[in-house]
């Protein structure tokens, strides 16, 4: 087998729904037609959160990828001997450890090219600040891995009805005006461009980008940002020969009719973007990575700390997230 067609799987905190979901993604590998995946550590994790759902889960420890393609058929693949007790819904140093050490190692993994793709489990930034996690959270932590500036790593947020990208992210409300720059709109709808078609097989996407202000500023009787920044900035792209539209009022951006005229909508900031997703496709979004030297999903919610064990979660996120991982991985490599 192509490593491109092998997926490793972080795991997440381990406190949280991900071993769970995931032992329930590897259940179903046939019924969704998974690529083949095998997770790095937390052997014992995966057995007690599999069982915690009436799931009997087989897992093999594996000692190098190449051994994961034979095994998945049959029980989950797991690299390395690196666990940790089960301790659902109460976060532990040691379960970060964990965490850090598998996020650490599936990375290295996909940047050696000897698996196509890595999927991220939801991990709890708090705990793993403890062990010596420095970055906002994964996508900054994948960007300083492959060499990137934080800015050229770009989330996107996609699902069966709906993609999106925040112009800006993790950033207070009041500090978003400010961000918002020519350059950022620019560089940000490059790079969503480029991998939509190397990874989505969209050679043209179309890019509607929105307004900061209501109605998109109204000529400036709402704000200037739109006007003055967000107007000059899609002309740029437009001479480029980008598929870009805009500034479009967010307010109805999102209704299903709007939604067919563009591929992905680049949002001002991160409730503009991740409203409408978690709203249209809460159990099926994906977070992926751009701009990245390789592939990376997660599914598009947290630990899920309160409901972790508990047998309740929905699989379909983490499914979706390894699907589209697999996807991608192909598209890559052909």
């Amino acid at each position: 087998m192509s490593m491109a067609a092998l997926l490793a799987v972080s795991l997440g905190d381990p406190s949280g729904i991900a071993p769970e979901v995931i032992a329930e993604s590897w259940l179903r590998r046939e019924e969704q037609a998974l690529a083949p995946f095998f997770v790095v550590g937390g052997a014992q994790v995966l057995r007690a959160a599999a069982a915690s759902r009436g799931i009997d889960l087989p897992v093999v420890s594996i000692a190098s990828p190449g051994d994961a393609a034979q095994m998945f058929a049959t029980a989950l693949p797991v690299l390395g001997d690196e666990d940790c007790a089960p301790s659902f819904g109460a976060p532990t140093v040691e379960g970060a450890k964990l965490t850090l050490h598998s996020l650490t190692r599936a990375t290295e993994l996909a940047l050696s090219g000897e698996v196509g793709a890595v999927v991220t489990g939801p991990i709890a930034k708090s705990k793993l600040a403890e062990v010596g996690f420095t970055q906002p959270g994964q996508t900054e932590f994948l960007a300083d891995a492959s060499g990137l500036s934080h800015d050229a790593a770009v989330m996107m947020l996609a699902g069966p009805s709906l993609r999106t990208v925040p112009l800006t992210v993790h950033e207070a409300l009041a500090a978003v005006p400010g961000l918002v720059t020519r350059s950022l709109i620019e560089s940000k709808a490059r790079i969503v461009a480029r991998a939509l078609a190397r990874d989505f097989g969209l050679p043209s996407p179309r890019i509607a980008i929105t307004g900061l202000n209501p109605h998109a500023g109204e000529d400036g009787r709402m704000g200037t940002e739109d006007r003055d920044v967000i107007v000059p900035a899609i002309a740029a792209l437009l001479a480029e020969g980008l598929a870009v539209t805009g500034p479009h009022p967010a307010d109805a951006l999102f209704a299903a009719h709007a939604r067919s005229g563009y591929d992905v909508a680049l949002c001002m900031y991160h409730d503009q973007a991740l409203i409408p997703i978690k709203t249209l496709d809460f159990d099926q979004g994906v977070n992926v990575t751009l701009g990245l030297p390789i592939v990376r999903t997660s599914p598009d919610h947290g630990t899920a700390f309160a409901i972790a064990g508990k047998g309740v979660a929905s699989a379909g996120a983490m499914i979706a997230a390894i699907r589209m991982a697999g996807e991608c991985a192909r598209r890559r490599a052909a």
